[in-house]
């Protein structure tokens, strides 16, 4: 039983340091983007701020805000891991896997999309983006109802008695 528990707190261990590894990268890499996209915007580079170009600007922008705040998702995966019901271990690496797969095509298909443009359209690897949105909405969800009762992991810090 307690080769299960210790295996059980390695996994936590393992996929808490990788999303918080994943998160501050994530973050780092999205706040780039942006202060590149605010240089561009900040010395009137025309290719980016032409009429023309109002949809790789709204595309860029996208990634840009939707890395940022998945970076932060990321890092609040790892901030709840110990606070999950023990039955989550099992889903663990899928929901791991739905975060970091978001984590590129959501703002990624915002990022190609804009690359380049079709008559005020983004193109086609735009539809990159509801995929990585779905496996968003799928790992928040499980995420979520799997949020242990009262007291966390181990039942530790407090009773249930009122059955939270």
């Amino acid at each position: 039983m307690s080769s299960s528990v210790s295996e059980s707190q390695d996994a936590v261990q393992h996929y808490r340091h990788r999303h918080l590894r994943f998160g501050w990268w994530s973050m780092w890499c999205y706040l780039t983007l942006g202060i590149v996209l605010e240089s561009m915007h900040g010395f009137k580079v025309g290719w980016y701020l032409g009429v023309n170009n109002e949809t790789r600007r709204l595309m860029w922008t996208l990634a840009h805000a939707h890395g940022a705040l998945l970076g932060l998702v990321h890092i609040a995966f790892a901030l709840t891991l110990p606070a999950l019901a023990p039955s989550f271990a099992r889903r663990q690496a899928v929901v791991s896997t739905l975060l970091i797969a978001a984590s590129f095509l959501l703002p990624g298909g915002f990022f190609l999309g804009g690359i380049v443009v079709f008559g005020g359209d983004p193109n086609p690897a735009v539809l990159l983006t509801p995929v990585g949105a779905l496996f968003m909405l799928i790992a928040v969800f499980l995420t979520a109802s799997n949020i242990a009762p009262r007291g966390g992991r181990n039942g530790s810090g407090g009773s249930n008695a009122g059955g939270d």
